[in-house]
């Protein structure tokens, strides 16, 4: 078909051939369905400006992305039935809540776990997103850092997508897909027109282990806890 044209060959490595393999079977085995939102994050960026400047003396600075770690665990415990995974001939339902993060690297993408997230500070969760992250782009996590968890996130916001779908990966139950946030109109609750930083999320959800209601409790519980920061710290 290119005969003619010019072009390079890129060999596939062995990461390569494990991801095309297994999003090819996630996307194809999968019933993948939906659910998107618009999240108001003025109070999460004030807040955050408020704890970092507390934590500048101890070198912590929380990102965005932290406090989406912690919203995601905390919504997990709220929602149990949805910190589940499928087993193949049965669900688990976990007691802890695993995030895993997607974290780009050269030639593909690791997912380390940050285990019981829900336990964790948000200074705590901060560091060791930041430590999993560096030894992730230098291909030095264990694979027992990269297995498990029943929850996943991918973040693009800060290469100024404003929203994507991502592929469910399994045994995962979902993956929250999250964009940038931006200053848009928005009607406040006395239905006064009002500027907001704008965050759109889309979780993609697995079917065989969430149905369309129980996944809107678990964003749900997601958006109330980033829209809500300081319940977070409680």
């Amino acid at each position: 078909m290119y005969e003619g044209r010019a072009f390079e060959e890129v060999s596939l490595d062995g990461m390569r051939k494990t991801i095309a393999a297994r999003l090819t079977e996630a996307k194809q085995t999968v019933p993948h369905f939906y659910l998107r939102r618009d999240i108001q994050l003025d109070a999460l960026l004030k807040f955050r400006a408020q704890l970092n400047k507390q934590l500048e003396g101890r070198g912590v600075k929380l990102s965005v992305n932290d406090f989406i770690i912690k919203a995601v665990a905390n919504a997990l415990q709220a929602v149990p039935d949805a910190n589940a995974v499928w087993a193949g001939d049965r669900v688990l339902k976990m007691e802890a809540s695993d995030v895993a993060v997607a974290v780009a690297i050269e030639g593909g993408l690791f997912t380390p776990v940050l285990q019981d997230s829900h336990m964790k500070s948000l200074s705590s969760l901060s560091a060791e997103m930041k430590d999993l992250a560096a030894r992730a782009r230098d291909r030095k996590l264990a694979p027992h850092e990269y297995q498990g968890g029943s929850f996943a996130i991918s973040n693009l916001g800060m290469f100024g997508i404003d929203n994507f779908d991502a592929i469910v990966n399994p045994p995962h139950a979902g993956i929250l897909a999250v964009g940038a946030g931006a200053k848009k109109p928005v009607v406040g609750a006395d239905g006064e027109l009002k500027v907001a930083t704008v965050m759109s999320v889309t979780m993609s959800v697995d079917h065989r282990v969430i149905d369309g209601a129980l996944g809107a409790q678990l964003l749900q519980a997601i958006v109330e806890n980033l829209e809500n920061p300081m319940v977070m710290l409680a």
